[in-house]
């Protein structure tokens, strides 16, 4: 009975052992399970965040380029508009100098016919009045020597005659 007593006891902890050991082991592989999980888990959202983080700076990247692309088109524009401003200032600044320059050089060249005109007028009015002084010196010049020459004529005359050319002078003068 002892011997059956031992051998049953033997036997119980036999099983007891393995069920132990069985036990011991499905808890580990369990906690093997659960840290395996846990780690792919962690990989998962450590990626995850990797991922978003990569897309955020391509994100970012992209609207700086952007900005810096409209930045740069604003800044053209403007150069470009300013430079149009200038040389239509430009343009307008020179078409009025040439039109000043035009009246400036039309009023010139009027005053200097006007001066012409004037004075070619004036040295026809001297021509004419110096042309008059001649003729009128001329003309008192003869009438004097013709006066002179009928006097002369008269002087020689006989009384007689020299009434008779008198009567005829003072007839030819009426």
């Amino acid at each position: 009975e002892k011997a059956a007593a031992d051998k049953a006891a033997a036997d119980k902890a036999t099983t007891d052992k393995a069920a132990a050991d069985k036990a011991a082991a499905d808890k580990a592989a369990a906690d093997k399970a659960a840290a395996d999980k846990a780690a792919t888990e962690k990989a998962a959202t450590e990626k995850a965040a990797a991922d978003k983080a990569a897309a955020d700076k391509a994100a970012a990247e992209k609207a700086a380029a952007e900005k810096a692309a409209a930045d740069k088109a604003a800044a053209d524009k403007a150069a470009s508009d300013k430079a149009a401003a200038e040389k239509a200032a430009a343009d307008k600044a020179a078409a009025e100098k040439a039109t000043a320059e035009k009246a400036a050089a039309d009023k010139a060249a009027a005053d200097k016919a006007a001066a012409d005109k004037a004075a070619t007028e004036k040295a026809a009015a001297e021509k004419a009045a110096a042309d008059k002084a001649a003729a009128d010196k001329a003309a008192a010049d003869k009438a004097a020597a013709e006066k002179a020459a009928a006097n002369k004529a008269i002087a020689n005359k006989t009384p007689n005659e020299k009434a008779r050319i008198r009567a005829l002078q003072y007839r030819a003068v009426q």
